[in-house]
């Protein structure tokens, strides 16, 4: 039932998953947390309200977020050729999986913020607190259980995003399913990524519920 199984090959293709997964989330959180801190303080009612440019970042965000992720690989493919120098491969899938996943994370990151007492905000401005003190001292701290289980979910989403870029060729365990499982009729391929798939999602959920978890404890 195996037969068409090359072991090396798997370990590679699911190596080349990690990566991309590990990269992409690296550059998605760096960029999605600032931008969601950015339409949190922007946004109505808040400190540094600004309807310009939350209705700017918002659009923009939405947009990004609305279009399916297999239109962004092809449509992404200059701008990732110029970034990077190939759109094919793990270096050519990281940019659009950034492009999609950061906008989703910002949001995320908004939401978490806006569960946050107004009460720790009003109390930080009566001792005196600036605009960067009451976010980094406070309000981020106080939200950290919050973002860990956004940056769970948006690992998770990015695992199958990069499965999907397989389709031109991303590399990873989606370009082995489409390559051998799909076009080849190899269904023990299929069923071996799928099951790697799988189990990297499971691992990745409970490590973030575990975090969540000691984190609430403490």
């Amino acid at each position: 039932m195996m037969s068409n199984i090359y072991w090396p090959e798997i370990f590679e293709a699911t190596w080349q998953t990690l990566v991309m997964t590990g990269v992409s989330l690296f550059f998605t959180v760096l960029i999605g947390l600032p931008l969601g801190i950015v339409l949190f303080l922007t946004s109505k009612g808040q400190w540094l309200e600004n309807r310009v440019a939350y209705g700017v970042l918002s659009v923009v965000t939405n947009i990004l977020r609305s279009v399916p992720f297999i239109i962004l690989l092809i449509v992404m493919i200059p701008i990732t050729l110029w970034m990077v120098g190939t759109s094919l491969g793990v270096r050519g899938t990281i940019p659009p999986l950034v492009a999609g996943a950061a906008p989703f994370f910002a949001r995320l990151t908004e939401n978490v913020l806006r569960e946050i007492d107004r009460g720790i905000v009003e109390a930080c401005h009566a001792m005196g607190a600036n605009t960067r003190q009451i976010m980094l001292w406070a309000m981020l701290p106080e939200a950290t259980t919050g973002l860990i289980a956004a940056v769970t979910v948006t690992a998770i989403m990015l695992v199958g995003y990069s499965a999907m870029s397989g389709v031109i060729g991303g590399g990873g365990l989606g370009d082995l399913a489409v390559r051998f499982g799909y076009q080849r009729f190899q269904t023990d391929v299929m069923v071996v990524t799928v099951a790697i798939l799988v189990g990297l999602v499971q691992l990745l959920q409970m490590t973030g519920d575990r975090l969540v978890e000691r984190l609430n404890r403490k």
